[in-house]
């Protein structure tokens, strides 16, 4: 059986520190500023995207990985004598599983599994985890597939939206639903929900209320709750970070805890102040 490569996109937001103990590959959405295409993670940063914001007040443009850069990607480890696992943002959410898709087809059959995780940012993460320990367990791209489908439907993610300021720009909440929502203090807490996003709740008034929403949500489902790993993520959020780390603390040890913090991607969608609370609940 041929060693395994793990590769992910941009938008899963794992720690650089796990990334490179697990020899995983990431590959990068783009964001473009005017007529100058970046790469996430890559040669832009979260400040510079939220700096372009506040100073052109439009949203920067985000784009799929293209077939030919996954041809790339994945010819170099084919090449190296590997058998490839795929997975990135949800489908529903961006076209760059389709054309992840299309590159395999580039290739034997058998030797690449694009897996669709149906979610973002470290809910998609949380699945990359399973796949690392799946390997490590000697299983093959077919086994691990079927141990993922088992496990994706229990991916919960939800994060706390601070200002609505990037939904609106992006034109995902219309001009009426902006204007209530500002004048009403709205946080609303996003969940994803078979790969796309509801609102969930809809805290209303100080930013500590809606953590306290979010941190509600954790505790009902604490009890049912795979809690070996649970992802706590932002973007531009520390004081709620700080916050929520510390009442998390009260219930989990420090090690089953991985703070990290959303791309540039993810961070366009959302805004600065978007946290996030994921966990897998038990089979």
């Amino acid at each position: 059986m041929n060693k395994i490569k793990i590769i992910v996109d941009s938008t899963s937001d794992l720690t650089k520190e796990y990334l490179e103990e697990n020899n995983i590959s990431v590959i990068p959405l783009g964001v473009t500023f005017g007529d100058k295409v970046y790469h996430d993670g890559i040669d832009i940063t979260v400040k510079d995207l939220y700096s372009y914001v506040e100073k052109n007040k439009i949203l920067p443009k985000t784009s799929a990985i293209s077939v030919g850069e996954f041809i790339t990607c994945f010819q170099k480890y084919i090449d190296e004598g590997y058998d490839i696992f795929y997975t990135g943002i949800s489908s529903k959410m961006s076209s760059s599983y389709q054309n992840a898709c299309l590159a395999s087809e580039n290739f034997e059959k058998g030797r690449i599994l694009i897996f669709d995780s149906l979610n973002l940012s470290t809910g998609i993460g949380l699945q990359v985890t399973r796949a690392v320990e799946l390997v490590k367990e000697g299983k093959n791209l077919a086994e691990i597939n079927e141990e993922l489908l088992k496990i994706r439907p229990l991916v919960r993610s939800q994060f706390l939206i601070e200002t609505m300021d990037y939904l609106y720009k992006g034109g995902r909440c219309s001009g009426v639903a902006y204007f209530l929502a500002s004048a009403l203090y709205l946080k609303p807490i996003i969940r994803v929900v078979d790969g796309g996003m509801i609102v969930y709740k809809k805290p209303i008034g100080k930013t500590i209320k809606a953590c306290n929403a979010l941190l509600e949500i954790f505790k009902k489902d604490l009890p049912n709750m795979d809690t070996s790993l649970v992802m706590l993520t932002s973007t531009f959020a520390d004081s709620s970070e700080k916050y929520l780390y510390n009442e998390l603390l009260k219930y989990l040890p420090a090690e089953n805890i991985m703070v990290t913090h959303a791309g540039a991607v993810i961070s366009s969608h959302c805004g600065p102040g978007t946290i996030g609370i994921l966990y897998i609940m038990k089979k």
